[in-house]
């Protein structure tokens, strides 16, 4: 399984991928977490990958191979769509975050992308994340509501989610992000990719 988290610095894609890491790890499987790529510290576009199999050699999510994108940000989702595989899922939070050529001015933030994209031939799952995180007590909590909303497409058992967010998110945060994941995780997909 090849995920990549898009976000934007700040939003918490290190932590959605030290969980998805600990999860796999948990089930017994090979994992590799990249390091953070971008500008995490300046509210720039960061991405992360997550990989996890019986062997994994490297931890880099190459071109046209990743099974899932877990995007924290609308417009980030929609940059690295190219690394998504044919039929691969988009998961991703309906929040915009203007980068700094549209608050510049240079340029503007691109209309009906959520429309755009769900024309393409992948599974898309869009939603207001912030609302959902805000909804279970804490909008820092918008990774773990798409952790939910992935985990629901699997056939992994939601313990092992529970397990792997209880091991890695602090104790004062835990039931927040608990929350957050149950509310995703109610987002029922309508199959499994995993």
């Amino acid at each position: 399984m090849n995920i990549l988290i898009a976000a934007v610095g700040g939003q918490g894609a290190l932590l959605a991928s030290r969980i998805l890491g600990k999860l796999a790890q948990n089930i017994g499987l090979d994992v590799k977490v990249s390091e953070v790529h971008g500008m995490s510290q300046r509210g720039g576009s960061v991405v992360t990958y997550v990989k996890f199999g019986d062997k994994i050699y490297s931890p880099i999510v190459e071109k046209g191979s990743a099974d899932v994108i877990l995007a924290l940000e609308m417009l980030e989702g929609a940059r690295y769509l190219d690394w998504l595989k044919k039929d691969g899922t988009l998961i991703v939070s309906t929040q915009r975050i203007d980068p700094m050529p549209v608050i510049s001015g240079s340029t503007s933030y691109p209309d009906n992308l959520v429309a755009e994209i769900s024309r393409l031939p992948i599974k898309l799952y869009s939603v207001d994340a912030v609302q959902l995180a805000s909804k279970a007590g804490n909008v820092r909590a918008t990774n773990v509501v798409l952790i939910g909303i992935l985990a629901s497409t699997t056939t992994i058992a939601k313990e092992e989610w529970e397990k792997a967010i209880s091991e890695i998110v602090p104790q004062r945060l835990l039931e927040i992000n608990l929350s957050a994941f149950e509310l995703g995780y109610g987002i029922k997909a309508s199959s499994s990719i995993l």
